[in-house]
This record gives structure tokens, sequence and C-alpha cells, in this order.
């Protein structure tokens, strides 16, 4: 069962999450109507995922987002724009949807989260992708070689180096290797930030 907790600024805007998550799968157990209180409830009850409705985005996500990082975040966005939806990844946000994603698309969501997945709306996925940020844009990006990329695409799947090991037939410390390679090569600090920063660079899709 994965415990969601739910933050949208009107009281109707809550419950009609609350209907589309409406899942054997999931439960809501707790919602909140702004950032501050969506605190104090993930203080009370830490749920597994985060689904927040931003009514208003500036040019960049709020940087009082950053404090819910330590769990997956789901935002759903009345208009995301690539360069916001990117610096929200960046943040460490997992999921940036349209404010009408149908109830399928939500769950699905959610449940990707949860298994530490980054998700993004099809229709949005391109942008994100050819819209680097300036500082990358300034990088020449070593290219990744095959099995490289094979690597970094089981990374985005939320694989450890034993499960990738068995899935490409190789050792461990080959994996690791790569990884070393493939984190390198981008100028990851982290293998989650490779998978990000591989994303928007088109070399994987999710």
């Amino acid at each position: 069962m994965i415990r969601v907790a739910l933050a949208a600024p009107s009281a109707m805007a809550r419950a009609g999450l609350s209907a589309l998550l409406a899942h054997d799968g999931l439960e809501i157990i707790g919602t909140a109507p702004d950032l501050p209180a969506l605190s104090a409830l993930i203080e009370e009850r830490p749920p597994d995922v985060a689904v927040i409705s931003l009514d208003r985005q500036d040019d960049e996500p709020p940087s009082d987002l950053l404090q819910f990082t330590t769990i997956p975040l789901v935002l759903l966005l009345d208009d995301p724009q690539p360069p916001w939806t990117a610096a929200a990844l960046r943040a460490g946000v997992k999921a940036v949807l349209p404010a009408d994603s149908t109830a399928e698309e939500l769950q699905a969501t959610v449940q990707a989260a949860a298994a530490g997945l980054i998700v993004l709306h099809p229709n949005d996925t391109q942008p994100v992708l050819i819209s680097p940020t300036p500082h990358e844009s300034s990088l020449a990006l070593e290219p990744l070689t095959p099995r490289e990329t094979e690597v970094l695409r089981l990374l985005s799947h939320g694989l450890g180096n034993k499960e990738i090991a068995a899935r490409l037939h190789i050792s461990e410390h080959t994996v690791k290797f790569h990884v070393a390679a493939v984190m390198g090569k981008l100028g990851a600090g982290t293998r989650t930030e490779a998978v990000t920063i591989g994303l928007r660079q088109g070399l994987i899709l999710l």
C-alpha cells in the first residue's frame, strides 16, 4: 500500500485529487491546503509520496518545495513549462504533470514515483529533454558508449548494481566501473543526478 499526502489550495481541489487517487493500492493519509500545513502533516504521518497541486508558478519552483524532496514529490501545474520542469527535476522532484491529468495517469505516476522513477507527461518530455540549463549547455559532454547508455537506462529504472549485473550478464565490479564512467562523463555527483541529466540530454527515455 502506497501512502499518499495531498496538498491543494482549495477544498474542492483536494476532494478532486482524492477521488482521482481512489485506488486499491493507494491510501490517502491526509490533505493540506498549503505547504506549511503539508509539512506538519508529513512530520506527523510520513507518506511514501506527496502530491502537490500548485495554482501559480513563478520562473522557478518555490524554494519551499526543497524541504519536501526527501520524499517523492508529484507536482500538478496548470501550464508546466520546460525550464520550470527541468528546475524542479534538478531540485529532486520525481514528477511534473498537467493539472488536468487523468486518474489513470495520476495513479500510475504516484506508483512510479514511489518506486523512485522520474515521470513526465508525454507532451512535455521532448521540450524538457532538449532544454538544458545554461551551465549544461556550456559543457562538452563526452559521448557515452552503448554499454554505458544501457547502464544509465537501467539506473533510470531504479536498479541496483547487483540487478544491473544480472540483466547484462556482467560482474558487479564491471557495473561499478560503468556507473563511475557514466557519472564522470555527465558531470553528475549522484546516480539520480546522472539519470536526470541523461533524461534532459535525450540520452535515455522512460
